[in-house]
């Protein structure tokens, strides 16, 4: 490690920069750690920095093959810099740390921190210890410490906000490691999950996305198995609430009472990730999945006929090992059957530590590539001909900030509608801010998106734009951010329904 600098300008803030990857789960544990460390008087690196700040942290994800391989390829770059920058330091947490351990200080001894999932409130502590005694510290916990919601978080957006209901998940599917890596399923206790929405509401926020592994297996930790399906219904009893999303459940869990509980209560979108990983019964049973093609698709049929305009999106593995063809094309069956507005395709790959990559049969790259393909090919067809059905409805649109990347140079503005499909409108003569709602009338389908090419029918200004308005007003004047206020979390602007990231959903 490199000694540390003491001739630092005393009052200078030093920076930090946070790194995620992963699923939503590590995006809003990196919310807290950014708020942890502005808690702890660091200020945010400008965007594209690039690796210029104090403190580099990396929030790391373990369920690729090649996630090592990344990380160590991405500590490597830093090794010079920070051999050049005395004081500056490098952390590293998430899931491949609470994996990997001391591997990576062996690997890379120019790391300062290294800590896992259950301990993030720790980061500026260790930070502080390394920093005194000019080793590298590693700290990793066995089991959760503090519920995450806790700690102090810098929300990325000012108008939607994730709110975790759990930790851990009780699963054991063979090509998933998550379970070892976050313990447990821990539910957080109904009040206190009303209590931060109540907050993020008088906040100014409108939408908020309940987070866990198994959302729907919420409740087991308290013994109410109709605990989220009353999460839901309390929700929609919370005033200035306009939507509520959920993400991920698992067949399994997903019960009629949640079905009932999404038709019945306005603010509940109608959308629903649900996880399929493969449509063929011998595969769902290597996999240990505990449900067959015949109840996930009675799922779907009991979502559509209580709710018939849902959007339903899934996860989809191929090539998990022993996979033959016919198994295949079970997988392709489902697909045509279930006709999801979007699937979010994984090629097997080995999650080292899982039961499945010490299994026989795995698949020639090749071959789960020609199948892939496949799978790709049709589910584009079918995304299409699903967004075609859309055109000529009217829609009230949440305006999304940063989601329509070619918005400046098409005058156009970005937004999600009710079932989260992403809307890019023509920009109206008034202003609109993120936050705020228009409607618009859909006149242009394409596989992942709409276009409202029209005049806007109508602009709502709303408390959510007023949020974002007073917080672009004051990162402008203080460019490195803010926190905003307890309960301090949240979630960036809605995103594409996908649930995780590494689908083990």
């Amino acid at each position: 490690m490199t000694s540390i600098d003491r001739s630092q300008t005393v009052g200078t803030p030093r920076t930090y920069e946070v790194r995620t990857y992963g699923c939503q789960m590590n995006v809003h544990d990196s919310e807290r750690l950014s708020g942890l460390l502005e808690d702890a008087g660091y200020v945010r690196a400008p965007e594209g920095s690039d690796g210029d700040a104090d403190v580099v942290v990396f929030n790391t994800c373990a369920v690729r093959e090649n996630a090592d391989n990344k990380l160590y390829g991405n500590l490597g770059h830093l090794a010079p810099r920070k051999a050049s920058r005395p004081g500056m330091q490098i952390a590293v947490g998430g899931c491949l740390a609470q994996k990997d351990r001391d591997t990576i200080v062996k690997r890379a001894p120019w790391v300062d921190v290294v800590f896992g999932t259950h301990n993030i409130g720790k980061l500026p502590v260790l930070l502080e210890r390394a920093r005194v005694q000019e080793e590298a510290q590693v700290e990793i916990a066995e089991s959760l410490e503090a519920f995450p919601s806790t700690l102090p978080t810098r929300r990325e957006s000012a108008y939607a906000a994730w709110v975790s209901i759990s930790v851990g998940c009780n699963n054991t599917c063979t090509f998933c490691i998550v379970p070892a890596l976050r313990g447990k399923e821990k539910d957080r206790r109904p009040g206190d999950i009303l209590a931060e929405v109540e907050a993020l509401v008088a906040e100014g926020v409108s939408e908020i996305t309940l987070l866990g592994q198994n959302v729907n297996a919420y409740g087991s930790d308290i013994g109410d198995r109709e605990a989220f399906s009353k999460l839901l219904r309390a929700c929609g009893s919370i005033d200035g609430l306009e939507r509520v999303r959920f993400t991920s459940p698992h067949p399994r869990d997903f019960t009629d009472d949640v079905i009932a509980a999404m038709a019945e209560t306005p603010n509940v979108m109608p959308q629903l990730h649900m996880p399929l990983q493969s449509g063929s019964d011998p595969v769902l049973k290597a996999m240990r999945r505990s449900y067959r093609q015949e109840r996930f698709l009675g799922i779907i049929d009991k979502v559509r006929a209580a709710i018939p305009h849902a959007a339903i999106t899934t996860d989809i593995i191929v090539g998990f090992p022993g996979e033959t063809e016919e198994d295949f094309e079970q997988t392709l069956h489902v697909v045509r059957e279930a006709r999801f507005a979007q699937a979010f395709t994984f090629q097997y790959s080995k999650r080292p530590g899982t039961p499945a990559a010490e299994m026989d049969g795995q698949i020639p790259k090749k071959v789960v590539q020609e199948r892939y393909e496949r799978l790709v090919a049709l589910q584009e067809e079918i995304s299409w001909e699903e967004n075609k059905k859309q055109v000529g409805r009217t829609l009230e649109l949440m305006v999304a900030e940063g989601e329509g990347r070619k918005d400046g140079t098409t005058h156009r503005l970005s937004g999600r509608a009710p079932d989260n499909r992403l809307v890019h409108f023509t920009k109206p003569g008034q202003e609109v801010r993120p936050g705020d709602v228009v409607t618009v009338e859909i006149t242009y389908a394409a596989p992942h998106h709409l276009l409202a090419e029209g005049a806007v029918l109508d602009v709502r200004r709303t408390r959510a734009g007023d949020a974002w308005e007073k917080r672009n007003a004051a990162e402008q004047a203080k460019p490195t951010g803010v926190l905003l206020g307890l309960p301090k979390i949240g979630v960036p602007e809605p995103l594409p329904v996908a649930a995780s990231g590494c689908g083990c959903d």
